[in-house]
C-alpha cells in the first residue's frame, strides 16, 4: 500500500514531465512562452548559487515570520480555549485578517514598516497565523472532559491541566495547523518581496520575468516548491520527534 502511494504520483509525475518536454520540441515552443522541463533543469544547474543566495534571503523571511506566527497563535489558541469571552471578541478579528487580501496590505506595510525585512516578515505572519491558531484552538477543545475532571480531582490547577493533558492531546491540531503553515510562509515572503525588496526569490522572479527568462522563472518556482516541501517535512520531523504517539495513533 505504502508502496503504491508513493508509485503512482512518481509515474504520473514522469509521464507529465515527457509529456511537457515531448510537447515543447514537437510544437517548437518559444522559450519565453513555455520553457522545456529540460531548459529549466539547466537554469536550475547554471543559476544555483545565484539561487541559492536568493532562497537565503527568503527563507530567513519565512523562517522568522512562521516562529513568530506560531507563537502568538499558541497563545491566542490557549487564551480563547480558556476563556469563550476572549474568543468570541478574538475570533471576527481573525476571520477578518483572511478576507484582506495580502497584495493591499502588502505596499501599506512598506509605507509603514519601510523596505526591509519587517513588512515581508508581517505578510507571513498574517499568512501563517490563521490556520495554527485555529487548528490549536479546536484541537484544545476536544480533549476529553473526563481527563480533565480526574485531573482537577487530584487538585490540578489550570497550568498542570493543559501541561499534562489539554496542549498533548490538542498537539495534533497544533501541528496539522504548523504543516500548512510551513508551506504558504515561503509564499508570503515572495509576495512581500514582490511589493518592495532588492534580494530574495520574489526579487529574481521578477526581474528574470521582466528580461522573458521563463527558463530561470520556473527554475525559481520549482525551488519555492522544494522549499515549502521541505519545511513541511521538518514540521513532521519535529512532530514524530515531540510526540511520537501522535503517528503511532494514526496508522493503528
Amino acid at each position: 500500500m505504502k508502496k503504491k502511494k508513493i508509485l503512482i504520483p512518481l509515474v504520473v509525475f514522469i509521464c507529465v514531465i515527457f509529456l511537457w518536454e515531448g510537447c515543447v520540441k514537437l510544437f517548437d515552443i518559444s522559450l519565453y512562452i513555455l520553457p522545456a522541463p529540460s531548459m529549466i533543469l539547466q537554469a536550475i544547474i547554471s543559476n544555483f548559487s545565484v539561487l541559492w543566495m536568493h532562497s537565503m534571503v527568503t527563507l530567513k523571511e519565512a523562517l522568522i515570520g512562521l516562529f513568530i506566527s506560531t507563537l502568538l497563535a499558541i497563545f491566542i489558541a490557549i487564551g480563547m480555549d480558556l476563556s469563550k469571552t476572549f474568543k468570541s471578541s478574538v475570533y471576527p478579528f481573525l476571520i477578518v485578517t483572511q478576507t484582506v487580501p495580502v497584495m493591499v496590505l502588502g505596499p501599506l506595510f512598506s509605507i509603514w514598516l519601510g523596505f526591509g525585512m519587517a513588512p515581508k516578515v508581517l505578510i507571513v505572519i498574517f499568512m501563517c497565523f490563521f490556520p495554527i491558531a485555529i487548528s490549536f484552538c479546536d484541537a484544545l477543545g476536544q480533549v476529553d472532559l473526563k481527563q480533565i475532571n480526574l485531573l482537577k480531582s487530584f487538585g490540578a490547577n489550570t497550568f498542570q491541566i493543559y501541561k499534562m493533558v489539554k496542549i498533548p492531546a490538542g498537539a495534533i491540531g497544533l501541528f496539522s495547523g504548523l504543516k500548512v503553515a510551513a508551506t504558504y510562509c515561503i509564499g508570503g515572503a515572495i509576495v512581500g518581496e514582490w511589493l518592495s525588496s532588492s534580494a530574495g526569490l520574489g526579487y529574481y522572479m521578477l526581474r528574470v520575468k521582466n528580461g522573458y527568462m521563463l527558463d530561470k522563472v520556473f527554475a525559481c518556482v520549482v525551488v519555492i516548491i522544494l522549499w515549502s516541501i521541505l519545511l513541511n517535512g521538518v514540521v513532521t520531523l519535529i512532530e514524530y520527534i515531540l510526540f511520537p504517539h501522535l503517528k503511532k495513533g494514526e496508522k493503528k
